[in-house]
């Protein structure tokens, strides 16, 4: 499941009634939250950072948590077994920071986190750090540098390295506490990092994004877990074979790496009722939609016409747009007869696929990506998190169980287990 912030992931969230609009600064609220995940078998929390000020700040919310690092270590105290994988840039963090801090959380945690390696772009964010953004080339060869000297920090201290005998006083063997000496073109680390394994040895290893060539072979050859966006199972089968394909042409076996693929859920008794939760919340962001739609499907729609379903002569005229992969999904939900502003509260524009609806949409819609070998897992992105997370355990988790779908408990105690990826300490041995 994603955090963003301390509302949710539907525009409006923060404006819902039953929604402390100062959630954002309480991390007591994404406790609640992720300690209803762990109640239904998540496994894991993922953070996505944007360590910058964007977009309509004055009516929309700041979609980050205040710091995934320091966040998520309070978290880790209020919880015994869902994991965290957290966002840390690459292009604008050192290797021995990145290392530390997210050793740490592994610690802290005992063996439950993980690091989503991200190359960035975006000039907000490099103005923050006082540099100019570099090129594609660039960013990812610091990218492989950096994930290599990371693990490799990890690494320093070897497994059997802290002896710990208060009689003789010896606490650590120097000879297995090394420096790793590592300098590439863009970076550097001395080392060793003074961290003890944690119970899944190192974090785990993420990336995310789309099928760019650059980070299909960053992920094939670093990761454990591939998180993305898609919106059909096609595109999603096509991405999750160019990302086994690159995994393989790493040396590595294909099945060590997890695509995972985004889902907004509105959970709700039924299909109209979900819909008009939907649109209660996002308020007028459904309306300024309204063009959007018309071009993802070709047919002029008029505001006073955003609550009539479209005529059977535009229905015949209209097609979905090429240049969006949304537009299918969102001419198939047209012509299921609903209005233009149900068919935009269906999420037809959303960044993600949206289920609206009782239990069972939900848990068909998981059902078929992941029987169509189109996801390993999904990452969860609930409407309001106040009420959207419970709601998703509560009616969507126990039908994934019944159909063998999902486990009944944890596998394990770390998120190395729980996503069921091989263990790693240091460099794999791919790499080594």
């Amino acid at each position: 499941m994603v955090l963003t912030d301390g509302y949710g992931n539907l525009p409006g969230a923060w404006r819902a009634p039953h929604v402390d609009p100062g959630n954002y600064a309480k991390v007591e609220a994404n406790i609640r939250y992720a300690q209803a995940a762990e109640r239904g078998g998540f496994a894991f929390l993922f953070t996505p950072d944007f360590p910058a000020v964007r977009g309509d700040v004055e009516h929309s919310t700041i979609s980050n948590i205040m710091d995934p690092l320091m966040e998520t270590a309070a978290i880790s105290q209020a919880t015994s077994n869902i994991g965290f994988v957290l966002t840390g840039s690459t292009t604008f963090q050192e290797p021995f920071n990145t290392a530390r801090q997210f050793k740490t959380l592994d610690i802290m945690s005992h063996g439950r986190a993980g690091w989503n390696a991200v190359t960035t772009s975006d000039p907000a964010v490099a103005a923050n750090y006082g540099k100019p953004v570099a090129d594609r080339a660039e960013r990812y060869q610091r990218a492989h540098e950096s994930i290599q000297i990371v693990q490799s920090l990890w690494g320093s201290w070897q497994k059997d390295a802290w002896i710990n005998d208060q009689e003789s006083g010896r606490f650590i063997d120097p000879s297995k506490l090394q420096p790793i000496n590592l300098r590439g073109e863009h970076v550097a680390s001395r080392g060793p990092l003074a961290l003890p394994p944690s119970e899944q040895g190192q974090p785990v290893i993420f990336t995310s994004g789309g099928p760019s060539p650059h980070l299909l072979a960053l992920a094939g050859r670093y990761a454990s877990g591939f998180i993305t966006e898609v919106w059909t199972i096609e595109e999603a089968r096509a991405q999750r074979d160019a990302l086994r394909n690159a995994a393989h042409e790493a040396g590595r076996d294909p099945d060590e790496i997890k695509f995972i693929v985004g889902l907004m859920t509105t959970v709700a008794p039924t299909v109209r009722d979900g819909l008009d939760r939907r649109i209660a919340i996002a308020g007028d962001v459904i309306e300024a939609r309204l063009p959007h739609l018309s071009a993802m499907i070709g047919v002029q729609i008029q505001p006073q016409h955003i609550d009539k379903p479209l005529s059977s002569e535009q229905l015949a005229g209209a097609h979905a747009s090429p240049m969006d992969p949304r537009s299918a999904i969102a001419l198939r939900v047209a012509r299921e007869g609903w209005s233009p502003r149900d068919v935009l509260a269906h999420g037809v524009i959303d960044y993600h696929p949206v289920t609206v609806g009782p239990g069972k949409v939900h848990a068909d819609h998981m059902q078929e990506w992941f029987e169509a070998e189109a996801a390993d897992g999904f990452w969860l992105a609930p409407d309001v998190y106040e009420d959207g997370v419970d709601a998703f355990v509560d009616e969507v988790v126990p039908i994934l169980r019944e159909r063998g779908l999902y486990p009944d408990g944890y596998v394990g105690s770390t998120l190395r287990e729980n996503l069921g990826v091989p263990d790693q300490y240091g460099l794999g041995a791919w790499l080594s």
